[in-house]
């Protein structure tokens, strides 16, 4: 009886808010290892290994950071790489490697390459200087981590990308955005020469060419054959991308099948672009393929996703103006390229379209974590990033921070406040 009436409190509650329910897309959540962050918090950095288990990086402000593996079979996890442990570390405050903040690089062989970071200064007396970040890899088969030394002093890893073919390491600093260039034994870097965009990735295309975004907005390409870098113009419908592009935030992109392809979106801007990496002449081609979502609000933050089947997903928070509630609603989108585009060898022959909205972000298992209050009554510290709709449904508030397409076609999702693991089932 207890249970029936509550079911009818909250269809009343739905009713009298007003407006329409969103359509729902359910995940499990999994609070990652609490041991392993300071503030709920981690950022872009989730990958499948080539086992299916997932891989997760934290951020412990002030004292580490951690590599996490989660076992779909198990749903268990565990640490794979504790960074000053690796490294052989013991700094605190600001001079702490407080964050692995890359997207972790899966090579080929199946090693997981990572990076980290300085974190935020923990008061008025913390005065360290920050010594510089790591390149880190992981290899699951072995069960073991190798730290690679440090790109640039003074600069944490933003990213990194391994062509171990050619035994080359390509790694993005922060806060700056210096390119470097690496060996696999992690001996010497030395810079390639652009200053990047914020969050920079790099792309290592069909060609072995590696390829990343400027600071002003241009394509950067560097052939190890030559030992060269170019840099053009990115143009798509007679227009320059930059400008006022600029103040729509970082990008976030990601690589098709085919190798020469690059799905582009910006944090605060819904548009998705194409870019022909293996453009001919004095610019590159890019097309634009339209809104991936109408709304306001437009967030989206290391989500961009190119999936096995060669759809691109993406996670992306929109202001709820349904009427039914308030606060954000973070909705999974996915754009269908047509079918020739999918092949390796295929050129990029885009069309606009194809766009769908799988719905908004809802937690199945709501008691995956104790958000009541404390003994004093207050909220828990860092423990706002979800809320509830009028029919008592949880879905993240704030922030997510990285979305993945597994092989099986799994969506995974990382959110903050708490820092928590959203497992989605495929959607055919």
């Amino acid at each position: 009886m207890r249970n029936m009436l509550r079911v009818l409190a909250l269809l009343c509650s739905g009713l009298a808010a007003g407006g329409t329910a969103p359509k729902l897309l359910w995940g499990t959540a999994y609070r990652i290892l609490p041991e392993t962050h300071s503030d709920e918090s981690g950022y872009f950095s989730l990958c499948e290994g080539k086992s299916g288990c997932i891989y997760v990086g934290t951020a412990k402000y002030g004292q580490n950071a951690f590599l996490v593996e989660f076992d779909p079979a198990t749903e268990k996890q565990r640490v794979v790489i504790d960074t000053h442990k690796l490294c052989g570390l013991t700094a605190t405050g600001y001079a702490a490697q407080a964050k692995i903040h890359t997207r972790n690089f899966v090579a080929p062989s199946g090693r997981i390459y990572v990076g980290s970071k300085q974190g935020y200064r923990r008061g008025p007396d913390d005065k360290a200087d920050y010594p510089g970040g790591y390149v880190m890899v992981y290899d699951p088969a072995a069960d073991k981590a190798e730290c690679l030394g440090m790109p640039l002093r003074g600069q944490g890893v933003i990213d990194v990308a391994a062509d171990e073919g050619r035994g080359l390491l390509y790694v993005v600093t922060c806060e700056d955005q210096h390119w470097m260039l690496g060996d696999l034994k992690g001996k010497s870097y030395r810079e390639l020469g652009p200053l990047l965009a914020p969050y920079a990735t790099t792309l290592l295309d069909a060609k072995g060419w590696a390829n990343a975004i400027t600071k002003d907005f241009r394509l950067a390409q560097y052939d190890p054959a030559t030992n060269k870098v170019t840099i053009r113009d990115i143009m798509a419908e007679g227009k320059k991308l930059a400008g006022e592009d600029l103040k729509l935030g970082p990008v976030c992109w990601d690589l098709a099948a085919n190798g020469r392809t690059a799905y582009l979106i910006r944090m605060q801007e819904p548009l998705l672009f194409a870019i022909d990496l293996a453009s001919e002449g004095p610019t590159v081609s890019a097309t634009n393929l339209g809104r991936m979502i109408e709304g306001k609000g437009f967030d989206s933050r290391g989500s961009l996703r190119v999936a096995p089947d060669g759809r691109v997903y993406a996670a992306i928070r929109v202001d709820n103006d349904t009427g039914f509630g308030t606060g954000y609603l973070h909705h999974i989108v996915r754009y269908t390229p047509d079918q020739e585009t999918r092949g390796r060898d295929a050129p990029p022959t885009m069309k606009p379209g194809g766009m769908e909205d799988l719905g908004v972000l809802a937690v199945k298992n709501p008691d995956f974590f104790d958000f009541r209050p404390g003994p004093d009554g207050k909220p828990k510290p860092w423990t706002h990033g979800f809320h509830r709709l009028p029919d008592g449904t949880l879905t993240p508030l704030h922030c997510h921070m990285a979305l993945l397409v597994a092989r099986d076609g799994t969506l995974y999702v990382t959110v903050i406040y708490p820092f928590t693991l959203l497992r989605i089932p495929r959607v055919p």
